[in-house]
């Protein structure tokens, strides 16, 4: 069932309630939470997909920074190692400084990869729920009208 029928069932429920006094009406609870569990268990999938992706993002920058460590790491024990020689040092720390260069490019790379996705996403999660929202707004405003006048004295 998608968002559209169930709350088409919402309105239906509503148009089904008993009117009191003071426009207020009796609304069956029981129908009303079931058609509730079904909205939250049909949510739109971009938003599970962008609770699941802002976890993942931490993750993804906490490993490139992980890998990048461990590239620096690898680079300065092999410029070390090749101390001994003068040509043979300058040429392991240029390949070091290229190495971590590369190394802080990609990292940051994945960082603005994984932020640029997630706020794609978080976009149009927000554009989703924007629309829902002015349709139920639509939806409570024609309610609204629909609703007899109260009488005046």
């Amino acid at each position: 069932m998608n968002m559209e029928e169930l709350l088409d069932q919402i309105d239906e429920l509503l148009d089904k309630a008993m009117g009191l006094p003071g426009g207020r009406c009796v609304v069956n609870a029981e129908k009303l939470r079931v058609i509730l569990d079904d909205v939250r268990l049909n949510m739109p999938q971009e938003i599970k997909q962008a609770r699941g992706i802002v976890a993942d993002r931490v993750d993804i920058i906490n490993s490139a920074k992980r890998e990048s460590e461990n590239i620096i790491r690898a680079a300065e024990e092999r410029a070390r190692a090749m101390v001994a020689q003068e040509e043979i040092t300058r040429m392991a720390q240029q390949k070091a400084a290229e190495i971590i260069g590369a190394s802080q490019q990609k990292s940051r790379e994945m960082r603005r990869a994984a932020q640029e996705f997630v706020d794609d996403l978080m976009r149009r999660t927000d554009e989703g729920l924007t629309q829902n929202l002015a349709e139920v707004r639509k939806t409570r405003a024609s309610l609204r009208q629909q609703r007899p006048a109260a009488p005046q004295e």
